[in-house]
This record gives C-alpha cells, structure tokens and sequence, in this order.
C-alpha cells in the first residue's frame, strides 16, 4: 500500500516524537524528534518540525502495560511482553505461564500449547467467548461476486447490520441481543469442552456481556481442555526467581512467562508531551480523564486531530469504520486551515471548551447506562474512578453520522485569518456500507442471487460436457 500510494518519500523511520508545542504567536506546532538507530543517529541526534496542522494517529493501544506483580523483575527465565515479542525465541517444550485471559491470551494461547510441554494460564475474570465462523470463500462465491457485484455488496451490507444490531447488548443490558451473545458462549463452550463442568463454571462470567471486550475465538476452549493446559483463577500473590506463586497454590515453575497484559489505555498518547494555546499541558487539560469533541479534537489543542482518540472505540463493530470517518473529518478541517493559510494569513481553530464539555457530559450520561460502566467488572475501557474513556456510546452509523458534518460554530477560529471560517456548516458525508433497501428490495436481491448462481453452475457444466 505505502509503495502504491508512494507513500515512503513521507515516512520517517528510527524516529520518536518527544513533545509537540503550539506556539500562540506563529500559530504553529514545534515538534521535537528524537532520531533513534546508531546509524541514523550519527548525522543528526534530533530535530524539529514545524507544522500548522498536527495529527495523532497514536490510537489507544500503542503503550504496553507491564503488571504491577511484585517480584517480576526477579525472574531468571524469559519474560515476553505480547506486544514485544522475541521472535528468536524458541518456544518448542517449554514450561510456559500466560498472564492475562484476553483477546491477546485467546489468540497466543491455541499457538502455544502446539510447542509448550506445559502451558499455565493465569485468568483473572472469565471473558464472554462467542464463535468466530471464519469459512474460506469459495471459487463459487468468488465468481459469484465478480459476475454479479450487487451480491457482494448485500451480503456486507448484512454483516455491517448484524454487526450494528450487536449494539443492543452493549447499550441495554439483559436485553434479548445479549442473552443470545451468553447462549451462544454457553453453547461453544459445553459443545467444545464436554463433561468438563469444572471449566465452565471457571469460563463463565458474572457480569453482562460487553461489559469486558467480547472475545471472538472457535479455538481457545478446545486449548483450555488439553491436558498439558492448566487454567489458574486463584490471584498471583508473586513471581518467584523461578516461578510464580498463586494464592493458595504450590509455586509454578517456568522457562518462560508471557504477559498478556495489555496495553495503557486511558493514557492517551502516553509518553508523548504536548503543549497547547497559552502553555497548558494535556496533563492539565485533562485533568483525571482524557475527553475531545467527538473523540479528535481537543480543548486548547489548536489546529489538532486525533485518530481513534477519546470514546471512539467499539465493543460490537469494526474501528476501521471509525478512523475512516474521523480521517475524512480531518482532512476538511485540515484542508480549511490550509486554504487561509497560502493566502499568507495565520489561522487557527480550537473546539469551544462549552461545546467539548456539553459533548461529553451527554455521551457520559448514557454510557452511564450501558454494560461498559457496569461496576462488576474491570476493563480497559474505563479509569479506576469508573469513567467510561475509551467507547462511543452508540453504532457506527451514529456516529459517521455525527461525523458527516462540520458545524463550524463549534470552534473557536484565531489568526489574521479569522475571518475566512466557512459562513455555512460543510457537509462530509459518509461511505453507506449498511442496507438501503426494504425488505421487498431485499427479495428481490435474493431472486437475482439465485438466478445469478443457477446461471452459473449450469454454465459451468455445460463447459465441462463441451470439453
């Protein structure tokens, strides 16, 4: 893709962004790069660049979080990070123990057991687990929607609305959506490990589904049933130099001990500083928790944008969505910041403190209500205080709707250029990937399907007779 788009002439590589300052008088951004990497490093140990726009594309899962166990630098084998993988590590019969029980854990957890003499998993709190379903698409399906390219578009325009409809056992828990997502984990996980009621009382969580991130998986209960497998969900009270000791348990001994562990969510943009208009820190703009309007643009961060920022993240639906409506939001208001500023003036804009302020207290006030504030489980959607970060609280579509138009009342504009703010709100719009028809439209559809695959399995047979 970047060779494609030519996309490299704009890369900088070996570099790290240290801080970012907003300079009230140029109305520009100073950002301060380290360059990493001995050769790099010999020509140049840092720079700055001047911007009059910037945007974090940092997201919300970029930091590894390392658990606070006491004795883990204590530790003589392999410690692994599953976000800092040794890759030159060999993995083939050794003692494994596994921190964490997450979307990470589900998916290390199947590789591991294929290699491990033995693999301990340290689980916290059980996760609702559903199906994933991945199928190969068939040579038939994929000259099916080649020949007829309606009948791709309706069947993502079907996963895009079941997906969408998931929402309902986020945003009203015990609702029938989410009873279904609980039989549906109830159902894998006894057809998976039968006559194992010990394992399903272990896996099943006492909270409602969505209130941690649903994990998608059809592999990690068969792993958990395998006899090299051991499923520990008594608290870790150390690890030992060779091991970690659970509560009420005999030590573990281990070659090597991967945490699972996550990432530093609510710390957005960790560890980098930014300075904003009259030398507030984002520390201080903050203040407890991070919060921007609609989740890219921050309170006395001018001429700023964020990608997958604050209440921007899912429990039910795909975040590229997301980032590719907040991209074209952007890049509008990139675009007019640029505009003013060939035609030499300076210019600036800034959200209304009023308006972030009423933004998040509307979209706190309902996620108040859903599964992820729920207090019987911790996650990495929210601060300890229980302050729902990290999730928007409605669909996609709600929110590429929000998106599809800029209301330019809701900045403040600084700058010679001041003037030249749009007098009329600008219109976005968005990519429709949902159904946009009615249900006779949709029969119809399925007609043409039918048509269409009876077309070309009788054609394909006539060719095979012919030859």
């Amino acid at each position: 893709m970047a060779a494609k788009w030519n996309l490299y002439r704009y890369a900088r590589f070996n570099t790290a962004v240290e801080k970012a300052i907003w300079h009230d008088e140029e109305k520009r951004w100073k950002v301060s790069i380290k360059v990493l990497g001995g050769k790099d490093s010999e020509y140049s140990s840092g720079y700055t660049i001047t911007s009059d726009y910037l945007v974090s594309g940092m997201g919300q899962l970029n930091e590894p979080n390392y658990p606070n166990i006491p004795g883990l630098d204590s530790f003589e084998g392999k410690v692994m990070h599953s976000a800092r993988w040794d890759w030159t590590y060999s993995l083939e019969g050794k003692r494994i123990g596994i921190i964490g029980n997450g979307a990470t854990a589900a998916q290390a957890i199947p590789e591991l057991v294929k290699v491990a003499e033995s693999l301990v998993v340290f689980q916290r709190a059980p996760n609702w687990v559903v199906p994933r379903m991945d199928r190969a698409i068939t040579p038939f399906r994929q000259n099916l929607y080649s020949a007829v390219p309606p009948v791709r578009q309706l069947y993502r325009a079907a996963l895009m609305d079941f997906r969408e409809s998931l929402h309902e056992s986020i945003s009203k828990p015990g609702s029938q959506t989410a009873m279904l997502t609980e039989q549906a984990h109830k159902m894998l996980m006894e057809a998976q490990l039968p006559n194992r009621p010990d394992l399903w009382e272990k896996l099943t969580p006492n909270y409602p589904t969505g209130c941690k991130r649903v994990i998608i998986s059809d592999d990690i209960f068969p792993a958990l049933g395998l006899p090299n497998v051991t499923l520990e969900t008594n608290s870790i009270e150390e690890i030992t130099p060779k091991g970690v000791k659970a509560k009420d348990k005999e030590e573990y001994e281990f070659d090597l001990i991967v945490l699972a562990t996550g990432f530093r969510t609510v710390d957005f943009m960790y560890p980098l500083r930014i300075t904003g208009r009259n030398g507030r820190s984002i520390s201080d703009i903050w203040n407890g928790h991070a919060r921007a309007l609609y989740g890219v643009a921050v309170e006395d961060l001018p001429n700023f944008g964020m990608l997958y920022g604050p209440n921007t993240n899912l429990g039910h639906n795909s975040i590229i969505l997301m980032i590719e409506m907040q991209s074209r939001y952007i890049t509008t208001m990139i675009n007019t910041v640029l505009n003013v500023r060939k035609s030499g003036k300076s210019f600036a804009l800034t959200p209304k403190t009023k308006r972030v302020k009423e933004f998040n207290e509307r979209i706190q006030n309902i996620l108040s209500k859903t599964s992820f504030a729920d207090p019987r489980c911790n996650s990495w959607y929210k601060t300890k205080d229980g302050v729902v970060t990290n999730n928007w609280w409605g669909t996609v579509v709600e929110y590429q709707k929000t998106l599809s138009l800029i209301d330019w009342n809701d900045y403040d504009s600084e700058g010679t250029g001041q003037g030249l703010v749009p007098a009329k709100n600008t219109y976005i719009g968005r990519v429709v990937e949902e159904s946009r028809f009615s249900m006779a439209t949709a029969g119809a559809m399925v007609g043409i399907v039918a048509l269409a695959a009876g077309t070309l399995f009788f054609r394909r047979r006539l060719t095979e007779k012919l030859l």
